[in-house]
C-alpha cells in the first residue's frame, strides 16, 4: 500500500532483461515494495546506491516503458501519515498526455478507466497521488502545484507522453459491491 506521496526521483541505471537497476538513496530491506512510477516493485537488490527490481513480463505489458527517471515511494508502514490516497502500485491504464500548461494537466484516457473518475476525486499519475480538478468525455484534468512538479516526474511531461494511472480502488470496490446488489 502506498500513498502517491513521492519520497524521490531515481534514476534508472539499467533496464535489460526484465531487471530495473535505479540510482536512489532509499534503504529499503530486500523483499520489501516499491512504488516506481506507480509500478509495485519489490527490492530483489539494494548496494552502492542502487535497488533492483524483476519487472515480470505481465508488469511491463500494462505499464509505460521506463524514461530515465523514475518517481519512487516506499510501502506505507503502520503509523506514518497517509498524505495522498490510497495507491496499491497497480496500474489500470496507460493514458496519454493530451496537454500541459505548466500549471494544468489533461491526460487522455479509455473509457473503462473514466468511469472510477470523479471531479474533485483522486488518481494516481506515474505513482503520484493527484486530485482531478475536470472531467472531459474521453480525458479529465489535474491541477499541479509547483512542488509537485519540481519534487516528481511530471514536470518534464509532453504532449503525446505515456502516463501510468491507477483510480482510486474504493470506487472500484463500490461498483462490484452495488453492481452485485443490482443484478438479479
Amino acid at each position: 500500500m502506498f500513498t502517491g506521496i513521492v519520497r524521490e526521483r531515481g534514476r534508472v541505471a539499467s533496464f535489460k532483461e526484465g531487471r530495473l537497476l535505479v540510482e536512489s538513496s532509499l534503504e529499503p530491506a530486500i523483499g520489501d515494495s516499491v512504488a516506481v512510477q506507480g509500478v509495485c516493485l519489490t527490492v530483489i537488490d539494494r548496494q552502492h546506491g542502487r535497488l533492483g527490481f524483476d519487472v515480470v513480463d505481465e508488469t511491463a505489458s500494462r505499464t509505460k516503458p521506463f524514461g530515465s527517471e523514475v518517481n519512487l515511494e516506499p510501502a506505507l508502514r503502520a503509523g506514518e501519515p497517509l498524505g495522498g490516497h490510497y495507491v496499491q502500485g497497480h496500474v489500470d491504464s496507460v493514458g496519454r498526455v493530451r496537454s500541459f500548461d505548466g500549471e494544468r494537466l489533461t491526460v487522455d484516457a479509455p473509457p473503462e478507466l473514466l468511469r472510477y473518475c470523479a471531479e474533485k476525486g483522486s488518481i494516481a499519475i506515474d505513482g503520484v497521488s493527484l486530485t482531478i480538478a475536470g472531467l472531459l468525455d474521453d480525458a479529465f484534468e489535474v491541477a499541479l502545484v509547483p512542488h509537485t512538479l519540481d519534487v516528481t516526474t511530471l514536470g518534464t511531461l509532453a504532449p503525446g507522453d505515456a502516463v501510468n494511472l491507477e483510480v482510486d480502488v474504493l470506487a472500484k470496490y463500490v461498483e462490484r459491491l452495488v453492481g452485485a446488489r443490482l443484478r438479479p
